[in-house]
């Protein structure tokens, strides 16, 4: 395959929405000046001195001509229309500057100014002020308080550093002007290039998710490297990340891990940082690599972009010297890798060739006197191992060692090899051509072997990480068996009376509602209901207060456990009566509920959820009971869960382990605890009015799994819509759910679709003629391809924001009662622009029955919903069908010159303000 054009001519022709600030064609600088030393000048001669293709306009009221270069007193007076303006003058100045630019029609713009909101609340309004004004014009700005943007692909140098970055393939955003300076000093010396270099500074207006999807549609991109303070808007950062993080490694180093350092972050950019623990599930959960120094920012920057991801955490090492050896395996094995066994046709084929005293295990020590071509022999061999999911060879220098002709053999064995290989070439000058060999063939190497032990073991935590995610989850429970409508009267009516808190009682219809299930639980007003209630559930009893006020009941002395008979809970009743109305006052007992006493045969856990000030809702998993705190073995998540998620989320906990049975007892049924967990997460999402829930303990043995109890806090009566609870990843839209019927007759669901359709589409995609693939694909692309499972994941785990795909399906299945898939349609939007593009496919026994018009129909009123302004698509010329149902739904078709395929497009109007539930 060629090489991609990357002109400037090409990058500019893709014209997305943040091209006029990385491959603008003309730049003023504002506030351009002579003055020595100062950012204006430094500016300028940046952009003047390191030629892009473009113009360069000077803007100063008071200069007529800087740097010999004529300069203009606005920006209105400039002679051309202008892509990006650079704007450095005083802070209080900005938002006129900004007001000019919009109204000369500039699209991009860089404010390295400072002052604003890192400075308070007065930089805060400043601010604002400036957004109001680029929005009036959908200008995008980078900034303020940056170092500005460089694009060393093009030349463009649009900042006040003091040299360009090389030419390379790693996007870096930092969110540090600072860090900036020093990472291009180090990239000189460990000859680093990048494809983009942006200080992002305060992030007003682009964002992370911004950039994320800039830098995920570029060519020359091959990784992205962040350094963070703060997340900024966490649902479009996650969003972009979840989409690109599957072609192209995201590393993350954030700063603000400890209390000390947050709150230094937070000064520093004027942004509130939330949980760390938090951002560390969020990161999992969109296939985000974090990092802790800035060294392995750019080793794992290198390694992802440059070796195919390790399919097992199993590597082989292959050395001359057994200590750097022993180091590497310790590394390995401390970062959740592991030392590969050596299969027994390795071990023999090892033993033709190698001395007698090699290690005969892994590490595979050749001994100090190895030459290249044992180096190679061995590497080979190793390599082949069918336990080893990665190589790393260690060369030290020792008298018969040749580091230069090895590293040739290294690079001979590494080419075309499906597995990582790294290398340590340990050493001074003597080893320097060897590594230069190493760098250019692709062959990532490192200065210390543990060094490289280490990286590998990220590579597979990310790996896995990625693998797991897009794991087909199970069938989610049927819409019917969820009773939201109780569960949604049960929350108005408490609402409504003013409280924030639910009673054990409530809290546990509500948790029946959606099928969690627990302890059998009675109200009692007085001695002798509770007796009554006692006796219809049969001994021994729990009993404990019944409160709309307390929230721990155990601190007032409101529970009483393994009462046996009537008297015993006449006295349980009149000791909490007692003790509450003496620690919290007569007003706070309001009865009691009395309840099965569980037998504790099983495992205390806690299920819970709050809301984290970046990520909205989070969910809890780990030990439960009383020590809760104490024992802090937890596992935090995002909502909405698949089984698949919730498992991932279980198995990082220390509990996990012990509920696959220990010590004689029977393991847990871990496939009704996944799906008990992806229901507690739908009750989050779909109550929006929670603010916190726990149940703990959730009591979890081979027989059953049972709430003991439970705590519901509600967001106060009156709360604004947009401060509840919101997750930071779209849950299901339900609401384009609905039925239609067929010209002959036939009931047809059609609904988004979900990842746990994978099966279904395999079955769809196998029912498909040659002709129905060739019209939708414009190629007769192989089963094989299309049913391929990486290929399905991008098709049925996809993000609503981004994106809707929906599925028909009849309402009543033929034959085995098993669903099928009919047809699909889908509307993507195109990051920043507000235009989408539609696609659709119909099983070949389906069409000519009025689906995909009503498929099409579906999808454009969704878009006008979305806020999509424009739908497009391209159609085969052939394709009269499709083209009669896109005319029908208004779209205009333009017959295209240089091949057979139209193109479709549609203006949509907005809808009423409706919009979609939790988008």
């Amino acid at each position: 395959m060629p090489a991609p054009d990357l002109s400037l001519d090409v990058l500019r022709s893709r014209r997305g929405p943040l091209d006029a600030i990385f491959a603008p064609s003309s730049v003023a600088v504002i506030g351009a000046t002579d003055d020595p030393d100062s950012v204006g000048r430094t500016l300028l001669w940046n952009l003047v001195s390191n030629p892009f293709g473009g113009t360069v306009y000077p803007v100063n009221p008071r200069r007529s001509s800087v740097l010999g270069i004529r300069c203009y007193p606005d920006v209105a007076s400039l002679p051309e229309r202008i892509d990006l303006a650079v704007i450095a003058t005083p802070a209080l100045t900005v938002p006129g500057v900004v007001r000019q630019c919009v109204a000369a029609g500039i699209p991009g713009a860089i404010i390295i100014t400072a002052g604003f909101k890192e400075v308070g609340f007065a930089g805060a309004k400043l601010e604002n002020e400036v957004l109001e004004e680029a929005r009036k014009g959908g200008m995008r700005i980078i900034g303020p308080n940056c170092l500005g943007v460089m694009n060393p692909v093009t030349g463009l140098n649009a900042t006040f550093a003091g040299a360009m970055a090389r030419p390379g393939n790693v996007g870096f955003l930092s969110q540090s002007g600072a860090l900036c300076t020093s990472v291009l000093d180090w990239s000189f010396r460990e000859n680093v290039g990048f494809s983009a270099f942006v200080s992002v500074g305060s992030m007003a207006d682009v964002g992370w998710g911004d950039l994320i999807d800039y830098l995920g549609g570029d060519p020359r991109t091959k990784s992205i490297v962040i350094y963070m303070e703060s997340v900024g808007e966490a649902r479009s950062f996650i969003s972009a990340a979840r989409e690109v993080a599957l072609t192209k490694p995201i590393i993350v180093i954030k700063a603000g891990r400890t209390e000390a350092a947050a709150k230094a972050a937070s000064s520093h950019t004027g942004a509130l940082t939330g949980s760390d623990e938090v951002l560390d599930a969020a990161f999992r959960r969109c296939g985000v690599l974090r990092v802790n120094s800035i060294a392995d920012l750019f080793h794992m920057a290198e390694v992802l972009s440059s070796q195919p991801r390790p399919k097992g955490p199993n590597l082989t090492i292959v050395t001359n010297a057994g200590g750097p050896a022993v180091l590497a395996a310790d590394a390995l094995v401390a970062n959740g890798g592991q030392v590969a066994e050596l299969a027994p046709e390795t071990v023999e084929a090892l033993d033709e060739f190698l001395p007698r005293a090699w290690s005969h295990g892994n590490p595979i020590d050749i001994l100090g006197d190895a030459d290249p071509e044992r180096f190679e022999h061995a590497l080979r061999v190793a390599a082949e191992d069918p336990n080893s999911d990665g190589l790393l060879a260690i060369l030290t220098p020792q008298a018969m060692t040749d580091p230069t002709q090895t590293a040739e053999r290294l690079k001979a064995v590494a080419v075309g090899r499906k597995k990582p290989i790294l290398a340590s070439w340990m050493g001074g000058p003597d080893i320097a051509a060897g590594e230069s060999i190493l760098q250019h063939s692709g062959v990532p190497n490192f200065l210390f072997p543990d060094t490289a032990a280490r990286v590998f073991a990220s590579m597979w935590q990310n790996s896995s990480n990625l693998e797991l995610l897009y794991e087909t989850p199970d069938l989610p429970a049927e819409p019917g068996v969820i009773d939201h409508e109780s569960a949604e009267r049960l929350l108005e009516g408490i609402r409504d009376s003013g409280r924030t808190l639910l009673t054990e009682f409530e809290s546990k219809q509500l948790l029946s509602f959606y099928r969690i299930p627990t302890v059998q639980t009675r109200l009692a007003q007085d001695e002798a209901a509770a007796i009554e209630a006692a006796g219809a559930i049969g001994y021994p009893v729990a009993v404990k207060l019944n409160s709309t006020t307390v929230t721990h009941k155990a601190d007032v002395g409101g529970v009483e456990l393994n009462l046996r008979s009537a008297d015993e809970v006449r006295a349980a009743f009149e000791r909490i009566r007692e003790s509450v109305s003496r620690k919290s006052g007569p007003a706070a007992f309001e009865g009691v509920t009395v309840q099965e006493m569980a037998r504790l045969d099983g495992y205390e856990l806690i299920m819970g959820s709050s809301i984290d000030s970046q990520f909205g809702p989070v969910l809890l998993f780990g030990a439960g009971g009383t020590l809760v705190e104490v024992l802090e073995d937890r596992a935090l998540a995002l909502p909405p869960l698949t089984t698949t998620l919730a498992r991932r989320a279980m198995e990082q906990t220390r509990i996990h382990r012990a509920l696959h049975g220990v010590r004689g007892r029977p393991p847990v049924d871990l496939r009704a605890l996944e799906h008990l967990f992806v229901r507690f997460s739908q009750l989050i999402v779909e109550q929006p009015w929670i603010s916190e829930l726990d149940i703990n303990p959730l009591l979890a043995s081979h027989e059953r799994l049972l709430a003991l109890d439970a705590r519901v806090v509600l967001f106060p009566p009156g709360t604004p819509a947009e401060q509840l609870s919101r997750p930071v990843i779209r849950p299901y839209p339900a609401q384009y759910v609905g039925e239609w019927q067929t010209r002959d007759g036939q009931r047809i669901r059609i609904r988004p679709i979900r990842p746990e359709d994978e099966p279904l589409l395999v079955g769809f995609h196998e029912s498909l003629s040659i002709g129905t693939v060739y019209s939708r694909y414009f190629q007769a692309m192989k089963l094989t391809q299309r049913i391929a499972h990486q290929r399905l994941t991008r098709i049925c785990f996809i993000d609503y924001s981004r994106e809707m795909a929906l599925v028909a399906e009849p309402v009543d299945p033929p034959g085995s009662g098993r669903s099928r898939i009919m047809g699909v349609g889908r509307l993507t939007r195109i990051p920043g622009d507000g235009t989408a593009e539609f696609a659709l496919l119909i099983a070949d026994e389906y069409q000519h029955l009025g689906l995909g018009s009503e498929l099409l129909r579906r999808l454009l009123e969704i878009g006008r919903k979305e806020g999509i302004r424009e739908v497009r698509a391209d159609i085969l010329a052939e394709n009269l069908l499709m083209q009669r149902i896109a005319r029908r739904e208004g779209f205009e078709l333009q017959y295209n010159t240089d091949g057979p395929v139209l193109t479709a497009k549609l203006m949509l109007e907005p809808a009423a303000a409706d919009g979609p539930a939790n988008a």
